[in-house]
């Protein structure tokens, strides 16, 4: 494997940090000044041939399965030998897969985040475990931290706690529970408004998860609904309305990624047209949000969530025996002296002042200097929303909302200073453990993406995709990953430029309905197991705003998103590319297969909850 003889200068070969036996990877060089398409460097070895560099720079995909050793000469002319060690590509996998197993069996979620990261870090570093502890503390945990956006977010965390902290001492959260107890007095009634709070909360999945969760809880409390409940309505009604809300982080994300894509492949279309044409096929989506009304409505449930739902109707106890939720309420809850008045207006505004001013940070941070001429309206919103920092408009947005709570507070006289700020810290404590799971999860996202979780993923099963089972197998790929991953945003990061090629490849363009349905699949299939994966950051803030575990959460969320992800895939994605010639008029079809589907599920499989109907608020 010596490299020809020549005088080159600077040369160097660049391989990832970790390499995957029989998965491709991508190899890069520098310096091979000699190298021309006319007289090209060879390197043998590689088990698919030779590599052929023709360029000074360059990169190229390859693979290999076992040891190998590559020579090539330094810019003295010595020889450099490197050794490669391949390693087996299921251990990609390990890493995740031991914290979702660790997590469901023991219930820890601190020790089963951290013992994934321990255990892919040590893989990557010659399975040297004590290297591994180490930089797992350092290289990973600590640069998350020091991530700028992932700092952000948990500013922002503690800055709504500390909010919902003063809002509760000043007796707004209890004004809020009065004004609803009026209107919504039952708990059927209870749930329905908690998810129709989640619809109009569309801009965001964060904002939606926190506001809601933490603005209803008290309230749900008080009409025996679970926090196992509570979190998958707060769940449900936040990531999947995102990834169809007209305009959201979630889309201008998505968005991002189309158009570029759009614009290698040399296609003049609007990511955005693309986008609202697709809305409709968003099946999982859609049918998880249909679901949650319905399940409301016809007052049955079924595996775990029945167990928590009769507990808390028939005892009163909002939190399963053992359980540990992601924000410790316990200070809060007799948090408010009898003398202060409960006036709704003293959370309504301050909370309004974060939607509000979380819209105006967004126009903020994404205002460019200047607009294209001739640009319409939508252009430039979608300009906006393309380069804005959300993060950053969230974080402004609740420390604003947090001093007019307190300016608001002190005005009336409800509180001093002293009270007003204890209360503050009060808040921003009670999300202490959950901006550690955070933390951990988004360790164990990095150590996923360094040790090719993903790739291993797409490799093997990238085989099985036809034309006509591409939506479904589509959205399956995207559940593997999001699931195994903990992150949407990640999964259509991989997909979107690895389908998107695929299925213009097999439809021909853009403009057609399996186009649409494979790119709604990628959005779905990254919602559902975002959705789902106990490592999410929604699925824990979901938990961490509804006080409820984030074990006991997914244990009892996942049966029905199992259930929706089902009838998604076999009365929408699986029969959308089997038919021919689908239309709009199909999809609308499929849908009334999936609801009548979905509430036979509920008629005959789920059972009546004990006495819930003599439940009611009568006062707050």
């Amino acid at each position: 494997m010596t490299l020809p003889v020549g005088k080159l200068h600077a040369q160097s070969l660049e391989f990832p940090l970790v390499i995957l036996s029989n998965v491709p990877f991508e190899v890069s060089w520098d310096g091979f000044t000699q190298a021309s398409p006319q007289n090209p460097v060879i390197i043998g070895g590689f088990d698919q041939g030779s590599l052929q560099i023709t360029s000074n720079t360059g990169a190229s995909s390859v693979f290999l399965s076992n040891k190998h050793i590559f020579e090539y000469s330094s810019n003295d002319g010595q020889l450099i030998q490197k050794e490669i060690f391949p390693i087996p590509g299921w251990l990609s996998i390990l890493p995740p897969l031991l914290a979702i197993v660790l997590a469901l069996i023991t219930k820890e979620m601190l020790i089963s985040l951290f013992a994934g990261i321990w255990v892919g870090v040590s893989i990557m570093l010659s399975y040297n475990p004590i290297n591994g502890f180490l930089r797992s503390l350092d290289d990973y945990i600590v640069d998350t931290i020091a991530n700028p956006g992932h700092a952000t977010i948990l500013l922002f965390t503690f800055g709504f706690g500390g909010l919902i902290g003063v809002v509760q001492k000043n007796g707004g959260l209890a004004g809020i529970v009065a004004i609803a107890a009026r209107y919504a007095k039952t708990r059927v009634r209870g749930q329905v408004a908690t998810a129709s709070m989640g619809l109009f909360i569309f801009f965001d999945d964060y904002a939606n998860s926190l506001l809601v969760g933490n603005t209803m809880r008290p309230f749900t409390d008080k009409l025996r609904i679970s926090r196992e409940k509570l979190s998958y309505i707060v769940d449900s009604t936040a990531a999947p309305v995102a990834s169809i809300g007209l305009i959201s982080t979630w889309i201008v994300f998505a968005m991002s990624l189309l158009d570029g894509q759009l614009k290698v492949l040399g296609i003049h279309s609007n990511a955005y047209l693309i986008f609202l044409l697709s809305i409709p096929f968003s099946y999982y989506a859609i049918l998880a949000i249909i679901f949650v009304f319905m399940n409301a409505l016809m007052q049955r449930e079924f595996g775990p969530m029945y167990s928590a739902e009769a507990r808390t109707i028939t005892t009163g106890a909002v939190l399963g025996p053992g359980a540990k939720p992601l924000s410790d309420d316990s200070q809060l809850k007799n948090a408010i002296p009898e003398h202060i008045p409960h006036r709704w207006y003293n959370a309504v505004i301050p909370i309004l002042i974060v939607v509000l001013m979380t819209i105006v940070g967004i126009i903020i941070t994404g205002m460019p200097d200047a607009f294209p001429e001739n640009s319409g309206f939508i252009q430039k919103v979608l300009m906006i929303m393309d380069n804005t920092d959300s993060s950053q408009a969230l974080l402004w947005a609740s420390y604003i909302g947090a001093v007019v709570a307190i300016l608001m507070a002190m005005g009336q006289k409800l509180l001093s200073i002293k009270e007003a700020l204890e209360s503050w810290f009060e808040g921003a404590r009670t999300m202490f453990l959950a901006t550690i799971i955070l933390v951990l999860a988004w360790s164990l996202g990095s150590v996923c993406t360094d040790i090719h979780t993903a790739d291993f993923i797409v490799h093997y099963t990238q085989d099985w995709i036809s034309p006509s089972y591409l939506p479904a197998l589509t959205f399956v790929l995207a559940a593997i990953i999001s699931f195994a991953t903990g992150t949407s945003y990640g999964t259509m990061s991989i997909l979107i430029p690895l389908m998107v090629p695929l299925a213009i490849q097999l439809f021909g363009d853009v403009h057609n309905v399996m186009f649409w349905a494979t790119f709604s699949a990628i959005i779905s299939g990254a919602t559902f197991g975002d959705h789902c994966s106990p490592i999410s950051d929604t699925t824990i803030l979901s938990s961490l705003a509804s006080g409820a575990d984030n074990v006991d959460h997914v244990q009892t969320q996942l049966p029905y998103a199992l259930v929706v992800g089902g009838v998604a895939i076999l009365f929408g994605f699986l029969p959308i590319g089997l038919i021919s010639s689908p239309t709009y008029l199909t999809s609308i079809l499929f849908y009334i297969l999936s609801i009548i589907t979905l509430y036979l599920i509920l008629r005959f499989y789920g059972k009546p909850l004990p006495a819930a109907d003599h439940i009611e608020v009568e006062s707050y």
